[in-house]
């Protein structure tokens, strides 16, 4: 399985991103997924997930701001963000796993494959 995310850039906060993550050599079966992020000097940290059943999930702060989605056909994922703030500025990764999450879906560990992410920067 190979990710390949896009659509990251820098906007001043309050603005909005849709990151997308094209996905290749997934096998007939179901898959779930996740975008995760990380700072200079912090731990990646999930920020929202879909499993394998089309159930989502999404760390606190973000809920309400930002829309995981998936195009099937397409094998894209999305994150759309919406009211950025200067603390969403990281590097976003996508992420895909065989089956459903093991866990809340928002756990490094619950993923086997990982894009090599893009870099959101959120200026006040």
């Amino acid at each position: 399985v190979q990710l390949v995310e896009s659509g990251g850039g820098s906007v001043q906060a309050g603005g909005s991103l849709k990151l997308s993550c094209a996905g290749s050599g997934f096998e007939d079966r179901s898959y779930s997924m996740g975008w995760f992020r990380q700072a200079p000097g912090n731990e990646r940290e999930g920020v929202a997930a879909v499993n394998s059943d089309g159930t989502t999930n999404y760390k606190d702060s973000v809920k309400g701001r930002f829309t995981i989605s998936q195009d099937n056909s397409k094998k894209i994922l999305y994150l759309q963000m919406n009211n950025l703030k200067p603390e969403d500025t990281a590097i976003y990764y996508c992420t895909a796993n065989e089956g459903p999450w093991y866990s809340t879906g928002l756990r490094v560990y619950e993923y086997n494959y990982m894009g090599q992410g893009t870099q959101v920067t959120v200026s006040s």
